[in-house]
């Protein structure tokens, strides 16, 4: 396989992801608008090719749109469960705040997958992502219980995130 042909789902997705981007903010499906919007996505894909390795971990099955509709919904849910939490924690000075660094580890294989889960542990409130190496994601967590290992931390801040990323990107 020609390096070529193995990118070739990278440019379509991204082809595909830039079209629907085009009608959206057009409004319209004429035919001018449309041809003007592969034109234009066209070449902005064969500018950005050697950029788009990273859309490598996207998974082309027929559920990964669900995948992703579930993952927002479980996002936005994490979000607001955790802004209610550290407001709680701001509100009611008795309640612990147990700063600290911890380790969460991911099957996520992809830049993207990963680069993804980082990003949602840091934008729920009390969790900051610090650094990414190989499977090990770098945390600093506002409520750390004494002695939490490798295991649960996982489990409370990264597994809901990862279920949900899984089922569209690798």
């Amino acid at each position: 396989m020609t390096e070529a042909s193995s990118r070739m789902p990278q440019y379509a997705v991204s082809f595909a992801a830039g079209m629907l981007l085009w009608v959206l903010l057009t409004g319209t499906l004429q035919g001018q608008e449309l041809w003007a919007g592969v034109l234009v996505v066209g070449v902005t894909t064969a500018l950005a090719g050697p950029r788009l390795e990273i859309l490598a971990g996207v998974r082309l099955v027929p559920g990964a749109a669900v995948s992703l509709v579930t993952y927002l919904g479980y996002f936005f849910y994490a979000l607001a469960r955790a802004n209610l939490d550290v407001a709680r924690r701001v509100l009611t000075p008795s309640l612990p705040i147990r700063p600290a660094v911890v380790e969460v580890r991911t099957a996520l294989t992809s830049r993207l997958g990963r680069l993804l889960l980082a990003n949602s542990i840091t934008l729920t409130p009390g969790t900051l992502s610090v650094d990414v190496r190989g499977d090990r994601i770098l945390v600093h967590w506002i409520d750390a219980s004494p002695g939490t290992d490798l295991e649960s931390a996982t489990g409370a801040i990264a597994a809901g995130f990862e279920r949900h990323i899984r089922g569209f990107l690798r």
